[in-house]
């Protein structure tokens, strides 16, 4: 009998005595047995360091490794430098697994797929509803497809942790330290890596809506490190698919509007002028857009306005959301 692959857990564990319990006992109750679980204890200051050991005497796949804080990144990098396991996964530390997803995610793996991925279900709560993957639509896509979608956010998000990535796949791509959406700048180029990729519609990852989460924050400037990843996800594209690169060059253009409104909505001051010096930089590269034939005729539209009078319609649009014209 063909022994089932081993895979590494990695999860990044920092503030989260309220919720870790939950978390790793969707871990080690998983139907699929063969795994690894990696819990790094990112120097975190409450009882959820003590957690982690507490499991690791309960079972025998569980190892902890406690470092200094140096953030969700430089975590996920420890783990990925000690996993053995020919597939990974990276959990984080406050959601949880339907039991079924690791078996369910595997089977999709079985003809030259590298990265399979389920649904996200979005949560409060500790009893989320699952779905177990009989009706579930399955797509599979080779890189340059999936990278499209990816590009939409329809598919292959940059989300890790409901996906599994082989290993060798993976290889020495790590997550940026310090930056507050480091996975912007990681899944893309796993993607690029794989051969083909499968996608599922079976919701079977909980995302736990909890007040920490780094979406939920009041804006900052770090949410302007995205801006940062698109545009070096924009250079790899470039050389590696360039059939894409019209396609990214939109959506980052869309990601500096985004970024300007909540910059005018939420900086003063300094902080303020040094958002717009980071947006500045990135539209000088991109600005003028090569036309977009797949672009619809209202996003047209918002790109030539934008073009030339960017700042003025980043501000029109906040308005049109205050007087809820827009949503």
């Amino acid at each position: 009998m063909t022994e089932l692959p081993l895979i590494s857990v990695i999860v990044p564990v920092y503030k989260v005595e309220a919720y870790l319990d939950s978390c790793i006992r969707s871990i080690v109750g998983q139907t699929y047995r063969n795994l690894e679980i990696i819990l790094v204890d990112d120097g975190s200051p409450d009882r959820s360091g003590a957690m982690c050991d507490a499991w690791a005497e309960k079972d025998s796949r569980i190892r902890v490794i406690h470092q200094e804080n140096a953030g969700a990144g430089a975590a996920r990098n420890t783990g990925l430098n000690a996993a053995g396991g020919e597939i990974v996964s990276m959990i984080d530390s406050d959601d949880y697994l339907c039991p079924r997803m690791y078996e369910y995610l595997i089977s999709l793996m079985a003809e030259d797929v590298d990265i399979a991925e389920c649904a996200i279900v979005e949560t409060e709560s500790d009893d989320c509803g699952f779905e177990d993957g009989s009706a579930a639509q399955v797509t599979y896509a080779p890189a340059v497809e999936a990278m499209r979608l990816h590009i939409r956010d329809e598919m292959f998000c940059q989300t890790p942790p409901n996906k599994l990535f082989r290993r060798s796949t993976i290889g020495d791509v790590r997550f940026p330290v310090g930056k507050l959406i480091d996975d912007e700048f990681f899944t893309y180029r796993v993607i690029g890596r794989a051969r083909r990729l499968a996608h599922s519609s079976a919701r079977m990852y909980a995302y736990r809506q909890s007040p920490g989460s780094a979406m939920r924050r009041p804006f900052s400037l770090g949410r302007l490190h995205g801006l940062e990843a698109k545009k070096l996800r924009l250079d790899y594209l470039h050389d590696a698919m360039p059939e894409l690169v019209c396609e990214a060059e939109y959506d980052l253009f869309f990601s500096c509007i985004y970024g300007m409104q909540g910059s005018l909505r939420e900086l003063r001051g300094g902080e303020l002028e040094q958002a717009r010096e980071i947006i500045q930089g990135v539209l000088s590269e991109i600005v003028p857009l090569k036309p977009n034939p797949e672009a619809g005729r209202r996003k047209r539209m918002l790109v030539k306005l934008a073009q030339n009078h960017f700042e003025g319609t980043c501000r029109l649009l906040n308005f049109l959301i205050d007087i809820h014209v827009l949503s």
